[in-house]
């Protein structure tokens, strides 16, 4: 491993001032560090080489509040196990916590934390390989991942130079929810949309997110909650827990007096370098009333231009029809009101979570 220095600040500003102190902070240069679920491994793996981490995980930036729109503030540092228990987030975003419990495991909720979890980086085999070649980790050097092994990779939104896929379950809910990501650096403060800010890969697969190295995460907001009862989060998996998803859907949902759907949120997860979102899918819905015909029509177009990659027997072609029929499956169970597609909440009987009307 690289020597680094290892800096503790109590405050923002302190932080903002440590990571600029580097003349151009890069990834191999200065790195924050918070739960480091993720930025360590790769640190063990020789896959980046930060010469300082500044360490905020004492910054305070936990609170998760009301906002005064009515909407939800969720702190950069508060812990995803956190987020997922706390009675706002279940009674106001039944959605995103179901979400949250589909990742990692107990012990990595309790470490990894709401801004760490945007800027995990991609679970690729190859990327996590340092002895081939990757574009991602070393740009210009190649994807063997394009004719190898892809059942984990992408089917849309790829490019020549990258096919890995955002492995994070909690943005996905986020995308869906259409949640804002807030950030600082020593320029001013800015607002960057979810929908926007993870990026895809096209000719620059080395850069996961529009955020720039010395811009921190301060904390995420969520809009005055229309959806509670009618939604859901589908994550197909290889195994029951602690597994990425071969696709995974939020879904949710707003039904009138009639049945009939006046408005649709639907993120895929597993598919691509980011969460996939289309509006133009969800218009699809509107005014409809709520059937599997309706919801293919919305699966087909959402899955538009899907292509396969990978070795024949190791390819991914099987997450097309496998994402079709998820998102059908997925409307389906927010529909009924169905939290998860592996039973309670948190192990709690779904009506032990308290939801507001929608």
């Amino acid at each position: 491993m690289t020597p680094f220095d290892h800096v503790m600040p109590d405050a923002v500003e302190s932080a903002l001032a440590d990571i600029g102190r580097a003349p151009l902070p890069t990834p191999d240069s200065a790195r924050f560090l918070a739960g480091g679920t993720n930025l360590l491994d790769l640190m063990k793996a020789d896959l980046t080489r930060p010469t300082r981490l500044v360490d905020v995980h004492r910054l305070p930036l936990k609170a998760i509040e009301p906002t005064a729109d009515g909407g939800l503030s969720l702190g950069a540092m508060a812990t995803n196990a956190e987020t997922a228990a706390h009675p706002l987030v279940r009674s106001r975003h039944p959605l995103l916590a179901a979400a949250i419990l589909a990742g990692a495991s107990p012990q990595i909720r309790n470490m990894a934390t709401n801004g760490g979890n945007l800027l995990q980086r991609t679970r690729c085999s190859y990327f996590y390989d340092a002895k081939v070649p990757c574009n991602k980790r070393e740009p210009g050097s190649g994807c063997p991942a394009r004719n190898g092994l892809a059942k984990q990779l992408a089917i849309l939104g790829s490019s020549e130079q990258c096919i890995a896929t955002h492995p994070s379950d909690f943005c996905v809910g986020l995308a869906a929810l259409d949640a804002t990501v807030h950030v600082r650096s020593q320029r001013g403060s800015r607002r960057i949309p979810m929908l926007q800010f993870h990026r895809l890969p096209g000719d620059r697969p080395e850069l996961d997110t529009e955020l720039a190295p010395d811009e921190l995460i301060t904390h995420i907001t969520l809009p005055p909650a229309p959806f509670t009862r009618h939604t859901t989060y589908l994550k197909l998996r290889e195994r029951a827990s602690y597994a990425f998803a071969l696709v995974s859907v939020a879904a949710a949902l707003q039904l009138d007096e009639r049945g009939r759907i006046t408005e649709a949120r639907i993120a895929l997860g597993g598919v691509a370098h980011k969460p996939w979102r289309l509006p133009e899918a969800e218009a699809l819905l509107q005014g409809r009333e709520a059937t599997p015909a309706a919801f293919g029509e919305a699966a087909r177009r959402l899955l538009q231009g899907a292509q396969a990659h990978g070795a024949p027997g190791t390819d991914n072609a099987f997450k097309i029809p496998l994402a079709e029929r998820a998102v059908v499956r997925a409307l389906e169970l927010a529909v009924a009101g169905e939290l998860t597609n592996t039973g309670p909440l948190a192990g709690l009987p779904v009506d032990s979570v308290r939801r507001e009307p929608s």
